[in-house]
This record gives C-alpha cells, structure tokens and sequence, in this order.
C-alpha cells in the first residue's frame, strides 16, 4: 500500500513549536526519500526540509536554524520540529516521497501525503 499521512498541524501563537509527523507505508519508506514541502494560500508550493538516507539534511533558507526534520525508522516515520514559528510559516504541510535524494523540486517527488495545517498567530 502507498501512503503517506501527516499529522501534528494545528494553531500556535508567534514564537512556538510544533512537531509534525508523518506515517509511511514500509513501501515508500524502504524505496524513496522523504521531504517537507509546504503551501500557503495563493503561492506555489515550496520545499522546506530533506533528508537523505545517511541522515544528511538539507533546509529551505527561510526555515535554516528554527526547523529539524528527522526520521524514525523503526516507526517509518518522518518529522518535523519546528521552532520559533512565524506568521508566515503558516500553510499546509506535506510529506512527499521522491526517488531523488534532497530534491527541492516538487515536480521530482512522486508521492504526497493529504497534508496537515499549521496556522501561527502574531
């Protein structure tokens, strides 16, 4: 089965935390790598996080320093702590899955999840 599922969004005020997650199936955990991609209203959809299979990691400048991602693979699980949330972090969040290691570009991910929200107030 394919399937990627996020979960973790929600509403937290400037200057707090969440911590995303998302659950993959053993398929697409064994076979592609994981990122973090996000989108705000009326914009395109941005890379924010990736990691390759050696643990590497890669960040989006705007994120560089309040955003970790990490995974699990016990769980075949990624994360995504985020720290130090601004108002214009705000957007859906979602897991995708790509052949491609440390890809930004979201044409080169194969798989998204359904997407989670995260909402910062000022």
């Amino acid at each position: 089965e394919v399937q990627l599922v996020e979960s973790g969004g929600g509403l937290v005020q400037s200057g707090g935390s969440l911590r995303l997650s998302c659950a993959a199936s053993l398929y697409i955990y064994s076979n592609y790598y994981l990122s973090w991609f996000r989108q705000a209203p009326r914009k395109e959809r941005e890379g924010v996080a990736f990691i390759d299979s050696d643990g590497s990691t890669s960040y989006a400048d705007s994120v560089k320093g309040r955003f970790t991602i990490s995974q699990d693979n016990a769980k075949n699980t990624l994360y995504l702590q985020m720290s130090s949330l601004k108002p214009e972090d705000t957007a859906m969040y979602y897991c995708a899955a790509g052949r491609i290691a440390l890809s930004r570009f979201a044409f080169e991910y194969n798989y998204w999840g359904q997407g989670t929200q995260v909402t910062v107030s000022s």
